[in-house]
């Protein structure tokens, strides 16, 4: 990512160096996972979309410890896969809309409120900022090289309530609180970065 780009990475230090950690990624453009894979501060395992797993890029994404999964179903593999990572202590990457939008954290899923609450892991809110403010020339599927994109880390925080409680309306409340954190911190960034 440095070497194709010029990212400006901003509170790293905000990520847990060691303990399972869930990073909440914005999801504006195809390059905002690779960023953070990229960018952050210890390897991230992301739960990415079978149909991504194809050709030469399935055993490269398996090799970097990708996890794949199934969107049109309740992917139970995949989801023990991302709690085993955070059992393990691993960082677990999400995007928390589950697919790509406007990055804004309008429309969250309740994944990441069920793995964050039966895990315990704390959330790190994560900006992506700048991919698809221009095009590249050359490739237009991509920003332009060595264009500035920002990855802003935000404060971790617990998403349960203290509880401990796993109901539908435990997840429910919780995906508020996480809406209400990740939409403040987005926000933050955008003022942060000026964009």
């Amino acid at each position: 990512m440095y070497g194709l780009w010029k990212p400006r990475v901003l509170g790293a230090w905000r990520v847990p160096s060691a303990g399972p950690v869930i990073l909440a990624v914005n999801h504006a453009h195809g390059i905002d996972g690779p960023m953070l894979m990229g960018t952050a501060p210890r390897p991230v395992h992301f739960l990415i979309k079978k149909e991504a797993f194809v050709g030469p890029l399935d055993p490269f994404l398996r090799g970097i410890g990708q996890l794949k999964v199934d969107r049109t179903t309740t992917d139970r593999k995949a989801i023990t896969d991302a709690l085993g990572v955070l059992e393990e202590g691993g960082a677990l990457g999400i995007f928390p809309e589950g697919t790509r939008g406007e990055g804004d954290f309008a429309s969250l899923r309740a994944g990441l409120a069920y793995f964050a609450v039966r895990s315990g892991a704390p959330v790190v809110p994560v900006a992506v900022l700048g991919s698809t403010e221009r095009s590249s020339r050359l490739i237009p599927a991509i920003p332009p090289l060595r264009g500035r994109i920002d990855v802003v880390f935000g404060d971790a925080f617990d998403a349960g309530d203290g509880s401990g409680r796993r109901t539908r309306k435990a997840l429910d409340e919780a995906t508020v609180r996480i809406q209400e954190r990740l939409t403040g911190h987005l926000e933050a960034a955008r003022r942060l970065t000026g964009r």
